[in-house]
């Protein structure tokens, strides 16, 4: 079952950010655009190529009002331990959340039960606390923050003009379709 237009559930866990450890809930994420960035482990390969990305797409995105959260099984002192020693992980500003038990990636339905991790997913919250659109990829594969750049504005755009949809490839500032009858058949 997809997830989409659900409402987040509640949660409660530690975050580390900016050389602070934090607690974040669901709460936090309300009332404003929200990334979760969920990957399978620290110290790992693909994942800090994601997680770098992601850092030098994270002022953009704060200029669009999200909030990034990155999340994983491993703690939030391995995600200390680990943004200490890694140069990549090192430039990252956003909140990186422990969640060693699984209950926010069980929430996500991404948590793969047998081994404890996180599937690679990425999900977009509204404002309201709900979720706008997901990707889940196999192990191997990274994601890109341009494109997920691309979808966040796609996704205020709709949220800012009922009636109007961005179409494939949309760019901010190009044409989107108002669906209606008239249109039917003729794209």
């Amino acid at each position: 079952m997809s997830l989409i237009n659900t409402v987040i559930k509640p949660f409660t866990a530690t975050a580390f950010q900016r050389g602070e450890f934090t607690t974040v809930t669901e709460a936090d994420v309300l009332g404003k655009w929200a990334i979760f960035f969920f990957y399978p482990a620290d110290f790992t390969f693909v994942c800090p190529t994601e997680l770098g990305d992601l850092a030098d797409h994270y002022a953009e995105l704060q200029r669009l009002g999200v909030e990034v959260y990155s999340v994983s099984t491993d703690t939030h002192f391995t995600h200390k331990a680990w943004h200490g020693s890694s140069e990549t992980i090192g430039k990252i500003d956003y909140a990186m959340i422990g969640d060693p038990t699984g209950q926010i990636s069980r929430n996500f339905e991404i948590l793969r039960e047998d081994e404890g991790l996180a599937n690679r997913a990425t999900f977009l919250v509204d404002p309201q606390g709900r979720i706008q659109f997901t990707e889940v990829t196999a192990e191997g594969i990274g994601r890109n923050a341009a494109e997920l750049v691309r979808k966040v504005k796609a996704a205020q755009y709709v949220a800012a003009h009922p009636g109007e949809v961005c179409p494939a490839k949309w760019e901010e500032g190009e044409e989107t379709l108002a669906p209606s009858l008239d249109l039917v058949g003729k794209i």
